[in-house]
């Protein structure tokens, strides 16, 4: 049986407009599957997606689940697809208040959204509860883009007694930044569930941005892949000095790079 894969993506194409990170996500899951892994693969809803053209649908048995964050109840929708080049199904995290009718990390005005902290959260605890909802164990996670950065944590003090993530490694992508602004003035309080205690977060800066949760996914995950030629180098060198393995960019034949990689950080 192959091992399982589980890719947590910012961006799929078609879904998106192509840009190296959606093409990179519609196109490595497929690799990793005629590799012989076996793979599921999620991204948010954001509310630029053409649901009618995606031809998405509600997946009821997965929906209804209230996450809680900042003491608020946020519904959990589940939506699915298939990419239709390859036919791999792809899992969507939908929610009224932080992914429909808005725009991915920044809106029509080209402002950060000022909740961008919190719906990385939901979409984090969305795609954990939903893996545990299919009853599926992963082998490897990989994370990639800001959405995904608050995975490795959960995993590592969240989830880490769930059987379907006791075993798993986890893979944290790389990119430049995207993010303007900081993720909200009580994201660290935000973030705490179970045993990821906002305590654990003393070490990071107040002012929680993009390189505050680059170094938070670093520090909780097993392997780091430099995922472009914009990465930021304060991230790259605080993954070498962490002494944690690292895949380097590049541009040719990179799949089997990302296969070799997936198999070393298994083990």
């Amino acid at each position: 049986m192959g091992k399982k894969v589980l890719f947590i993506n910012q961006e799929i194409a078609p879904y998106v407009q192509e840009t190296d990170m959606s093409l990179l996500g519609r196109d490595l899951p497929q690799k990793a599957q005629e590799a012989g892994f076996e793979i599921r693969t999620f991204m948010p809803k954001w509310g630029n997606i053409n649901e009618r053209r995606g031809q998405l649908h509600e997946v009821i048995r997965l929906s209804g689940m209230n996450l809680i964050i900042n003491d608020t109840d946020h519904p959990l929708i589940i939506k699915v697809s298939s990419i239709p080049t390859s036919r791999i199904q792809v899992y969507f995290i939908d929610n009224d208040d932080y992914f429909q009718k808005r725009q991915m990390s920044a809106d029509e005005k080209g402002e950060d959204y000022t909740d961008n902290g919190e719906r990385a959260i939901f979409f984090a605890r969305g795609v954990l509860e939903t893996v545990k909802k299919l009853r599926w164990t992963p082998d490897l996670i990989i994370c990639q883009g800001w959405i995904s950065a608050v995975v490795p944590f959960y995993i590592k003090k969240a989830y880490y007694e769930e059987p379907s993530f006791a075993n798993s490694k986890v893979i944290t992508a790389l990119y430049e930044n995207k993010l303007q602004n900081n993720l909200g003035d009580h994201f660290k309080q935000f973030v705490e569930y179970k045993d990821a205690k906002s305590d654990l977060l003393k070490k990071y800066d107040e002012n929680f941005d993009f390189r505050e949760l680059g170094k938070l996914a670093i520090d909780y995950s097993d392997g780091i892949i430099e995922a472009g030629n914009n990465v930021n180098e304060e991230l790259l060198n605080y993954t070498k000095d962490r002494k944690l393995p690292i895949l380097s960019y590049s541009s040719e034949d990179y799949g089997k790079h990302y296969i070799d990689f997936f198999n070393k950080i298994i083990g």
